[in-house]
Parts: structure tokens; C-alpha cells; sequence
């Protein structure tokens, strides 16, 4: 049996329900990363903050603050992105051994649903967790590609080159972390995922719960608070 002829076995309500999370994960991204000025977001204010950080990096002396900065930034991309993997290896695993997908297909209903629907639903959970493995392993990438940068800003503030040698290693700071947050966010969506394996409409309600997570802590959260107060 091909591939289309395992998603024939969906139903329709399930793969309503597999498009509404694809496109809320879309939409909520597109929403945070292009937050207007009259309602910014945590990451739009965040990278108006690394932006002064670098400007302030140019004066400092010595560096060694920004360094270990840096170096923690790299070390959270990093546990995610193993996390990651070892999350991909588990449900792979679990997709190839039908044993245990026979149990719980036994456990979450009463229905005769064939196993290859549940190897289909732990597929779509890989997909969200390798789309964060990739994320996270390109933030870390472009933080080392920043601190190479931050090296080549000169001690001296004087110096041409320093700002817009700064400048540049703040936008890579900045783009690291968009990397790394929509890593953070397909990690939630995947845990989403999960709740197709009790039947679509929880599929639905667990996107909505993700999403509300995702957007009160990008728009209604105490540290986007904080935030603006310092901003003003």
C-alpha cells in the first residue's frame, strides 16, 4: 500500500484537523516575527535589545561577559537540538516497531483503526521535531557565526569599522535567535501532535491550548512587560 493510500484511510475531520495545526503553527510564527511597533512582540523587543548589547560590546573592556554570553546561548541550542534527536529516534522507533502502536491503538479506542494510522500520526510528530532538530542546530551555527563576528569588532571605539562590524554581529544574534525560538515553538506543536493519536478532535484542542501558550507569552506575558517598561 503507498503512501496515499494510507492517508486515504484518514478521515476527513483528520485531516482538517492535521491542516488547522499546520496552519496556526504558520500563522502564530508570521504573527510574532512581524509584530507592528504599536504591539511588538517578545522577540521583536529582544532584538531591539541585542541590538543596544552589541552597541555597548563596542565600549566594553574586557569582553569576557559577552563571551560567556554568548557561549550560554550556544550551550541552550545545543541541549535542544540533542533533545531533539534523541526525541526523532524515539518516535521512529516507535513507528517502526508495530507491537506497541497495537496497544495503544487498543488503549485510545474501541475501533478497529488499522496501526498504520497511528505510524501516520507519529510520523507528523517526527516532522515537527526534526523541523526543530534543524532550527536549533542552524541557531547554533549562526551564534558561532556571531562570535567570530564579535572578535573582529576592534577595542577601540574610534576605530570606523567597530560599529558596523557590530551592527553585523548583532543582526546574526538576531537571526540565531529567531532560528532558536521557532525551533522552541515546533517543539510545542509537536507536543500538539501527540493528541492526534486520541482522534482529531483533540487534535484541535490541543492546538488551541499550544497556540494560546505560544501567543500569551509573545503578547500578554509579565517579561514582554517588563520589556516595554524598560523600553519607554
Amino acid at each position: 500500500m503507498q503512501i496515499l493510500d494510507h492517508m486515504a484511510l484518514l478521515g476527513p475531520l483528520d485531516l482538517a484537523a492535521a491542516g488547522a495545526i499546520l496552519i496556526a503553527w504558520f500563522v502564530i510564527s508570521w504573527m510574532i516575527e512581524h509584530a507592528g511597533a504599536k504591539r511588538p512582540s517578545v522577540t521583536v523587543l529582544m532584538s531591539e535589545r541585542r541590538r543596544d548589547w552589541m552597541k555597548v560590546f563596542v565600549t566594553r573592556d574586557p569582553r569576557i561577559f559577552d563571551s560567556q554570553i554568548l557561549a550560554s546561548l550556544r550551550q541552550g541550542t545545543s541541549f535542544f537540538a540533542s533533545t531533539c534527536l534523541l526525541a526523532v529516534g524515539g518516535v521512529l522507533a516507535l513507528v517502526s516497531n508495530t507491537e506497541p502502536l497495537r496497544g495503544v491503538a487498543a488503549e485510545v479506542t474501541e475501533m478497529a483503526v488499522p496501526v498504520v494510522i497511528f505510524q501516520l500520526k507519529l510520523a507528523f510528530v517526527a516532522i515537527f521535531l526534526t523541523n526543530a532538530f534543524l532550527k536549533f542546530v542552524w541557531a547554533n551555527r549562526v551564534f558561532g557565526y556571531c562570535a567570530v563576528m564579535m572578535a573582529a569588532v576592534p577595542n577601540d571605539p574610534r576605530d570606523p569599522i567597530a560599529y558596523p562590524r557590530a551592527a553585523q554581529a548583532a543582526e546574526l544574534n538576531i537571526r540565531a535567535a529567531i532560528n532558536f525560538n521557532r525551533g522552541l515553538r515546533a517543539m510545542y506543536f509537536a507536543l500538539a501532535a501527540l493528541a492526534w493519536l486520541l482522534g482529531p478532535i483533540a487534535l484541535m484542542i490541543s492546538t488551541v491550548l499550544v497556540v494560546w501558550v505560544v501567543w500569551s507569552r509573545e503578547f500578554a506575558s509579565l517579561p514582554r512587560s517588563i520589556l516595554l517598561q524598560e523600553k519607554a
